[in-house]
């Protein structure tokens, strides 16, 4: 047995080996920017069809943004494909993921027509995750009113492990930025990616997540922000990248099938879509700030104090009554997880919703969290984990049912019932210091109630209350109308707990 333990080991270290050596070897730079690079924002004009039917509101709320919340998955998709429908001057959509799945090139699909009608279309992706898109990808960019630019692009387009193993310093930092801003007057900002599991599509695992739309003077600050990273130093053209001539048009991509027409019919009947009918979407008006990550970020050329984390730290840290904190991936560090327990022993009431072990997507995560879990409770925070068996559903603030099929995505936080972000930040050590963020800080008491609300009506049966009795850690939830107690990570495989307690054993908290 010993000896067959020796023998595998040296294989995998030979394949280490090779395949290192191949990355080393095979290593690609990236190509000169050009000037070509440099991209003027078109102004915001106010003779446009959104301009004209927003000035009103605009006017009788001066210095407020206009807000309304995108809980519901179809409600976001609706959101983006209904700007995307009524834009006439200009689309500019960043994003951290872009999948092509029905939700993906439904949406590419409203990009193009959009285009074909004479508006200009923006996008910019982050390189992580558009494998097997690169066709697609120059298809779209072909149209000669959209241009598409990837961000801290990866040389390597079919092997892209090759990337990380000969640039791992550059290659996994990255942009995890979502906005999506039409005619430069609404923006939708916040957690989602695009993709059939951020917008209700298919059969698989939902996320639950939030996004926001608004209009008024936050959507200037957005679009300003979007022209920052569009001529940043690590941006550059898809066809600097991708040198492979071959092109899909996205018009002609299937989207036919028998569940995108579902789906299509699903969207025209969703909330959203009824209220922009009727002209009837509610708003909320309230100061609102945009907080971002300086491109410069992921070449390490932004100091700690100077990275979104700080003015998000110093908005938690004014709690004097509550903290509510929603984060998909909390890894809270030794350093947050102090800050936390201060709050709570100065009286401040902090509350956690994260991922359950079995619900999250990223278990190396979950090992970052768990670290942390019995000092916090001990410390006095209240902890609360989803369950994978939640079901996302279409509720006013996004809530989340027992079930089968969910993951919790949204990134949120509320302080003291008056101040609510909504982004993509993530509380987690990646988040803080490795990629680009971004998200609104909203001074707003019934965004902030809507939130509280949603979180109370899921904690009973959506999620696990975790406690610490007696030294041993216990989840306790409601499951058919019976209080359920479990006395280990619930809804997990026994190979799923050792896969997590060996990645708690590598010195990897920073890169989570």
């Amino acid at each position: 047995m010993l000896t067959l333990l020796r023998t595998l080991l040296l294989v995998l270290g030979l394949l280490a080996g090779l395949l290192l050596t191949t990355a080393l070897v095979s290593r690609r730079s990236l190509p000169p920017r050009s000037p070509v690079m440099q991209s003027e924002a078109l102004p915001a004009l106010t003779d446009t069809t959104l301009a004209r039917s927003l000035a009103a509101e605009i006017a009788a709320h001066p210095g407020l943004s206009g807000i309304h919340p995108l809980a519901d998955g179809h409600d976001a998709f609706a959101a983006r494909a209904a700007l995307a429908d009524a834009a006439e001057r200009s689309i500019d959509a960043q994003y951290y993921i872009w999948h092509p799945d029905t939700a993906g090139r439904l949406l590419l699909q409203h990009l193009r027509r959009a285009a074909d009608r004479g508006v200009r279309v923006r996008l910019l992706l982050d390189d992580n995750n558009t494998t097997g898109m690169d066709a697609l990808l120059r298809g779209l960019d072909a149209h000669p009113l959209i241009e598409v630019r990837l961000f801290n692009p990866l040389m390597h387009r079919r092997l892209r492990v090759l990337n990380y193993l000969s640039d791992f310093n550059r290659a996994h930092r990255r942009m995890h930025n979502k906005s999506f801003t039409v005619d430069g007057q609404v923006t939708v900002v916040g957690g989602r990616n695009v993709g059939d599991e951020y917008f209700g599509a298919g059969a698989g695992v939902m996320f639950a997540d939030l996004d926001v739309s608004a209009i008024g003077p936050v959507v200037a600050t957005v679009e300003a922000d979007f022209e920052r990273y569009w001529t940043s130093a690590s941006t550059y053209p898809l066809t600097a990248i991708v040198t492979d001539p071959e092109q899909a048009d996205v018009g002609t991509v299937p989207a036919g099938d028998e569940a995108t027409q579902r789906y299509r019919v699903t969207i025209a009947n969703s909330n959203l879509v009824r209220h922009l009918h009727a002209g009837s979407l509610p708003l909320v008006w309230a100061p609102t700030q945009l907080v971002s990550d300086d491109p410069a970020k992921v070449l390490g050329q932004v100091a700690d104090e100077d990275t979104l984390l700080a003015p998000l730290t110093q908005a938690m840290e004014a709690a004097r009554a509550e903290l509510t904190i929603v984060s998909p991936y909390f890894v809270p560090t030794r350093v947050g997880t102090d800050a936390l327990i201060r709050l709570a022993a100065s009286g401040v009431k902090v509350e956690v919703l994260t991922n359950a072990l079995s619900a999250t997507d990223v278990a190396a995560v979950h090992t970052g969290y768990a670290r942390y879990r019995e000092a916090l409770l001990r410390g006095g925070v209240k902890l609360y984990e989803l369950k994978r068996s939640a079901t996302v559903v279409a509720t006013g603030h996004g809530g989340v049912t027992g079930s089968s099929g969910a993951s919790l995505h949204a990134k949120t936080f509320t302080v003291d019932g008056h101040r609510i972000f909504v982004g993509s930040f993530n509380m987690d050590p990646r988040s803080a210091r490795l990629n680009t963020e971004m998200g609104l800080l909203i001074d707003s008491a019934k965004l902030a109630d809507q939130l509280k609300e949603g979180l109370a009506g899921q904690a009973a049966t959506a999620a696990y209350a975790v406690t610490l009795e007696g030294g041993h850690l216990r989840w306790t939830t409601q499951e058919g109308g019976q209080t359920v107690v479990e006395d280990s990570e619930p809804q997990t495989s026994w190979l799923r707990h050792l896969s997590v307690r060996v990645m708690s054993w590598l010195p990897i908290e920073w890169l989570l």
